[in-house]
């Protein structure tokens, strides 16, 4: 995917969920992996040229991994003019040492988020950008339905009275293939993520699901995700379908 894609499915999502207004300060969550790595060059890109003037910074929350690096993304961040902030924590000894239960992967989402809130905040901005992309959002809706028995997805704007910060998601259109060329296409500094329970989530084993049905099903992916936008899931009605 070149960069011109990217700006095109990113602004079309942001244009039909009103996800910017002229004088918003975004933040974007920074994992240092391949999509929110994407999403920083989209919006630091569309940044020049979008007629609703926004301010921009990245942030990361470091967990407290020894080898977690973030030298490159802040490299990355100098070139794209986009000022960086690294909010460090002891969040993976406290998930791993301190507890004498199982590591939770939502415990730790959700400390981190509150890390996340907590740093966008005292920077003084009031939406923050995630790098969800189509397959996260497809992924979801599946975990949503075996787990919790529900047809829900989290919409693409979201706003959260009790930290008073919006959520908006630009990359809802781009495909994780299309996100993983443009990594390759621009090599982007990807940071391995260091956490042991990587890939031995729910979310892997649904991700695995959805590609065996693709591949038994081809183009079953873009059924699914068009399941989603027609299925009256609260937050997926266009609310804009024309071009600022």
């Amino acid at each position: 995917m070149k960069l011109q894609q990217l700006y095109s499915y990113t602004r079309k999502a942001i244009d039909e969920y009103q996800m910017i207004e002229s004088g918003d300060r975004i933040a974007i969550g920074i994992s240092g992996g391949k999509d929110s790595l994407t999403l920083l060059y989209a919006l630091s890109g569309l940044r020049r040229f979008y007629p609703k003037k926004f301010d921009l910074l990245a942030v990361s929350v470091n967990l407290g991994y020894e080898d977690f690096d973030l030298t490159a993304v802040s490299d990355i961040c100098r070139e794209l003019d986009v000022p960086y902030h690294i909010v460090n924590t002891e969040i993976a000894k406290i998930i791993f040492e301190e507890r004498d239960e199982k590591p939770s992967c939502s415990l730790c989402a959700k400390m981190r988020k509150g890390a996340l809130n907590q740093a966008i905040k005292e920077l003084g901005c009031n939406k923050v950008a995630y790098a969800h992309h189509m397959d996260d959002v497809i992924e979801t809706a599946f975990l949503s339905m075996i787990y919790e028995g529900r047809f829900y997805v989290f919409p693409p704007k979201t706003y959260m009275a009790d930290s008073d910060l919006t959520i908006i998601r630009p990359l809802i259109y781009v495909s994780e293939a299309e996100v993983k060329g443009f990594r390759n296409k621009y090599h982007l500094p990807v940071v391995k993520n260091p956490c042991p329970m990587d890939g031995n989530t729910r979310r892997e084993y649904v991700k695995q699901l959805i590609r065996q049905l693709n591949l038994d099903n081809p183009g079953v992916e873009t059924k699914l995700f068009h399941a989603i936008l027609t299925g009256n899931i609260p937050g997926w009605s266009i609310i804009n379908n024309e071009q600022n």
